[in-house]
């Protein structure tokens, strides 16, 4: 669990908040040593209410007076613009005197000032006790995690009369969901470097593309990020993690083949890039991360009611903010693929509601489960107690070790990789085109670094993909973009330069809590009549955004079962473990 801290206040109340930071002094910001001069700062509106834990996220304040200006039309990336070389080194800013006032951060953690979004800027990498850089005591703590994994076969984990289906491919990995007696976990698995059968003559045909194999060590880093995420509503559920080596099962390769039809049928176009278990030999080895049941992909779920799109859109913003807070979190692959939606409870009746209420959260009954962190950024939440010790570097995969990421432009996911990314170089909204990804730049480009404004670069490719795939009625979509419009003005990359956008999902928190779509009490998780965030008692059968737990790991609890069985009838030894 994070650590708690104590509630903080910044300074007096002031009038104003960082809510909203203009394109221009994004892009001027890696200028100067202070805060800009044109963030706009806006009023509280009341004070914070007694419950504290949350009140320094989702305190109530007033909606910037943003002046009207022509929206005109989205920007397309430029053809012919040359990326800016990254911002020069800035030093670091003197200590702050305890009688100035703290400056607003999404992290509890001991760091300067810091307005995110900013220009990059490159970090001197910490020196640990063995003279090593901070980049090999990231790897090193990458790789801490190779350590007693439990060897099975794919018989272990789907054993006859249980039942897999594979439901995704995310980054790196397929994602598999495995169910019997006991419940139902995800599995995600990454394929090691091992031995495979060569493709057939037809799959070369085919112009099927095999998925890279990857080192274990390299994917510790997920891992950690998927421990320190756990306890955080919205996120998925750690269970365990095993080595699966061997030949596939039949009933692997039958879910395997019916996945590729299903895909093919959506997308006549779409390659296959992951092997066919028809290849598995029996060294093929695979990284198996057990996981909780985090329902249907959102690219699966037929989204019918106007009620689902705004819960689907809060909840990812809700839950990024938090993780922003707790563990300076960003997901930097939040496509459709990754993004889970599961029905908890019936949605809540028309004729329940207080017409009157600017509440729009928690109607739907849905709950939503963020996926796969294998592009994420995080840092450690309980670092070491003593003052005088170094913050252990952040967990950070390098998205520069693949270019191809970003002149990819096979999805539509591909130009929010690129909007990143020209954040990073530029540090300003401007994306630039594929081909300006194609080189690494010499001053380097630093996705350790904190840049939560990426967060929000997703939530705007969550909020179109919404409005893009809605299949209900179109007048109760119309009225949602209406009634949105000025969110989304903040949220949109291609805005006109003068419209001022969200630096952090927390700063879109702020903004839908005074918009009055969601209450305190639903953040908090209590009771609240007409949001549907109700108590774990009340109509609605438990808040909105407080889950009941999920179970163990039901693929170790089916081996124990039957292990048990088995040295009834006679001794035999334990189960080897990976060296």
């Amino acid at each position: 669990m994070p650590r708690t801290t104590a509630a903080r206040t910044y300074g007096k109340h002031a009038r104003r908040t960082k809510a909203l930071v203009s394109h221009d002094s994004i892009q001027s910001y890696g200028e100067q040593q202070g805060q800009p001069d044109d963030i706009a700062v806006e009023a509280f509106k009341k004070p914070v209410n007694a419950v504290t834990e949350l009140a320094e996220l989702f305190c109530e304040v007033r909606l910037a007076e943003i002046a009207k200006e022509d929206r005109g039309a989205p920007r397309s990336e430029p053809e012919d613009e040359s990326p800016k070389s990254p911002p020069k080194r800035r030093t670091k800013p003197p200590a702050r005197s305890k009688t100035e006032q703290p400056q607003l951060r999404s992290s509890p953690r001991k760091r300067g000032p810091k307005l995110p979004p900013q220009p990059p800027s490159p970090t001197p990498q910490p020196v640990i006790e063995d003279g090593h850089t901070g980049a090999e005591e990231e790897t090193a703590l990458a790789g801490s995690t190779q350590t007693d994994h439990q060897i099975l076969t794919w018989a272990d984990v789907c054993p006859p009369g249980d039942r897999i289906e594979k439901i995704a491919e995310a980054s790196y990995a397929e994602v598999y969901r495995v169910t019997n007696e006991r419940g139902t976990s995800i599995i995600k698995v990454v394929r090691l470097q091992s031995p495979i059968k060569p493709q057939t003559k037809a799959q070369e045909r085919s112009g099927l593309v095999d998925e890279e194999p990857h080192r274990e060590e390299d994917l510790g880093g997920e891992v950690r990020i998927s421990e320190w995420l756990a306890d955080i509503p919205g996120f998925v559920v750690y269970k365990e993690r095993y080595i699966v080596r061997g030949k596939a099962t039949r009933e692997l390769l039958e879910t395997h083949q019916a996945f590729h039809r299903r895909m093919k049928r959506k997308d006549p176009d779409r390659l296959q890039f992951y092997p066919s278990p028809s290849r598995y030999l029996h060294d093929t080895e695979f990284l198996v991360i057990e996981l909780g049941d985090a329902g249907s992909s959102l690219e699966d779920f037929e989204l019918v009611s106007i009620d689902q799109v705004w819960d689907v859109l809060l909840l990812v913003a809700i839950a990024l903010a938090r993780a922003e807070h707790q563990v300076g979190f960003e997901h930097r692959d939040l496509h459709e693929g990754n993004l889970c939606v599961r029905q908890v409870r019936e949605p809540k009746a028309a004729d329940a509601r207080d017409a009157a209420s600017p509440v729009r959260f928690g109607r739907s009954g849905l709950d939503i489960t963020i996926l796969d962190y294998g592009l994420s950024r995080a840092e450690d939440p309980d670092p070491a107690d003593d003052e005088d010790a170094s913050l252990p570097p952040p967990i950070a995969f390098d998205l520069e070790k693949d270019l191809s990421l970003f002149t990819s432009t096979h999805a539509p996911q591909c130009r929010v990789y690129r909007q990143m990314r020209s954040f990073l170089i530029r540090g300003d909204r401007a994306h630039l085109p594929p081909r300006s990804h194609d080189k690494p730049y010499e001053a380097g480009i630093s996705w350790a670094d904190h840049n939560p404004y990426t967060n929000v670069l997703w939530l705007a490719y969550v909020y179109d993909y919404l409005t893009r795939h809605f299949k209900g009625d179109r007048r109760s979509l119309a009225a949602f973009r209406a009634e949105t419009a000025e969110l989304w003005a903040h949220l949109d990359p291609d805005a006109p330069p003068r419209v001022k956008s969200f630096p952090s999902a927390t700063d879109v928190v702020r903004f839908v809590v005074e918009a009055g779509w969601v209450t305190e009490a639903q953040l908090l998780g209590g009771p609240d009549g007409d949001g549907g965030g109700g108590g774990s008692e009340g109509e609605d059968g438990g808040s909105v955004l407080l889950m009941e737990e999920e179970g163990g790991s039901i693929i170790e609890a089916r081996i124990m079962e039957r292990d048990d069985n088995q040295l009834r009838r006679s001794p035999r030894r334990r189960r080897p473990r990976a060296p």
